[in-house]
């Protein structure tokens, strides 16, 4: 099954950026999955946050981040990213990339999920 690695967090300032990436683990491709990003902030459920189709040519946002953050993807790299803008403390959380149905932003898979990269929003 398809597998993946997030990296690209760190601590950010509130209304700063950060720019996560994730990639597909050796020996695989994205080829023509939709592929999300999810959030879990400590001691809440994990959450989707956006989803982007195969091509790239069509993508849905939590109304949380909408307006705020872009998802985008490099198919001959293999590679979704994730333009964080604006952020906010609320934004704070372990980001993970799966599979992902793009008009209700879950998760294809429950037990596909990577290491996570941490994002932290604090002054």
């Amino acid at each position: 099954q398809l597998e993946f690695v997030e990296s690209g967090g760190g601590l950010v300032q509130p209304g700063g950026s950060l720019r996560l990436s994730c990639a597909a683990s050796a020996g695989y491709t994205f080829d023509y999955s939709y592929i999300g990003w999810f959030r879990q902030a400590p001691g809440k459920e994990r959450e989707g946050v956006s989803c982007i189709t195969w091509n790239g040519g069509n993508a849905n946002y939590a109304d949380s981040v909408k307006g705020r953050f872009t998802v985008s993807r490099d198919n001959a790299k293999d590679t979704v990213y994730l333009q964080m803008n604006k952020v906010n403390p609320e934004d704070t959380a372990v980001y993970y990339c799966a599979e992902c149905f793009i008009t209700t932003l879950q998760a294809r898979r429950a037990d596909a999920w990577g290491q996570g990269t941490q994002v932290t929003v604090s002054s």
